[in-house]
């Protein structure tokens, strides 16, 4: 029995590897659609990521990363701080609260009031972090209902 299970692993293991390629391109393309969709949304003050010809990173992701892939990881920075970004993280329903990056699946953190909601706003502020910053892994999942579960949260903050 235990070289089925151990046959079976390696076959998920083969099909993760053989299918990353494709799913690298979906989580890049998807986060920077989502990245330029949110850039000039009224209740963000700004979009992280070094896809976005405004970001400050932007240079040196087009001269190490040749092929176009920057990342499915984004920041972006709502508008109200601490509140505004639990608010935002309570009305999501496609993207999940969670620490990991990188699933196949859209998910976020607000680092506040998750893995650094111990610290104040100014020792947040201190660390790089600003009280709204809200860590996005853009998933898999079809790009309108990624960003129509963004917008519905946005409009609720």
């Amino acid at each position: 029995l235990g070289c089925c299970q151990s046959a079976q692993a390696a076959f998920y293991i083969n099909l993760g590897i053989e299918t990353l390629p494709l799913r690298i391109r979906k989580h890049s393309d998807n986060a920077l659609a989502v990245a330029k969709h949110l850039q000039s949304h009224p209740k963000i003050s700004r979009v992280i990521y070094p896809g976005l010809e405004s970001d400050p990173s932007h240079e040196l992701s087009k001269k190490y990363l040749t092929d176009g892939l920057c990342s499915g990881v984004l920041s972006l920075d709502i508008k109200g701080g601490r509140e505004a970004g639990a608010k935002f993280i309570d009305n999501v329903k496609l993207a999940s609260p969670e620490v990991h990056v990188a699933d196949i699946k859209t998910c976020l953190l607000h680092p506040a009031t998750a893995t650094h909601r111990q610290l104040s706003d100014k020792q947040l502020e201190e660390c790089g972090i600003t009280p709204g910053l809200v860590r996005l892994s853009v998933g898999l999942e079809d790009l309108d209902d990624i960003i129509r579960d963004i917008d519905e949260a946005l409009e609720k903050v």
